[in-house]
């Protein structure tokens, strides 16, 4: 079997979007790689991420700022990454029109046999 070798991750191919765009890089039951191009979009006025996977997202560049539920905002700068516990209410404050992150979901360890009902995100507004 050959590689796969589509594109660069700091360079993705050029296009019209204007709008953030998602791409599973690798979408597997036990975790799921995103690659987000956010060209500066944020999450929409009371609008909250809750998820039932914990995440792990990594700024490749750019600048941008999470705001939780309890009230903290975390300003992220390119190289900054974060571990966003599953059911941890979140949102994007803001970030840069050249923001571009690595995204894993994964299902949090719980010592017992994974529940593949979980797989599915649930996002609240």
């Amino acid at each position: 079997m050959t590689p796969s070798f589509n594109n660069n991750l700091l360079f993705p191919p050029p296009g019209i979007a204007v709008e953030e765009t998602i791409t599973a890089l690798i979408d597997h039951p036990a975790f799921t790689m995103e690659h987000i191009v956010s060209n500066g979009a944020a999450s929409p006025e009371g609008f909250w991420y809750d998820q039932v996977r914990a995440e792990w997202v990594l700024l490749l560049r750019g600048e941008a700022a999470l705001c939780f539920d309890s009230g903290e905002t975390l300003r992220l700068n390119a190289g900054d990454h974060v571990v966003i516990p599953a059911r941890c209410r979140h949102r994007v404050e803001s970030c840069s029109p050249d923001a571009l992150w690595l995204a894993l979901h994964y299902q949090e360890d719980t010592g017992g046999p994974p529940n593949t009902d979980d797989l599915v995100d649930a996002r609240t507004k």
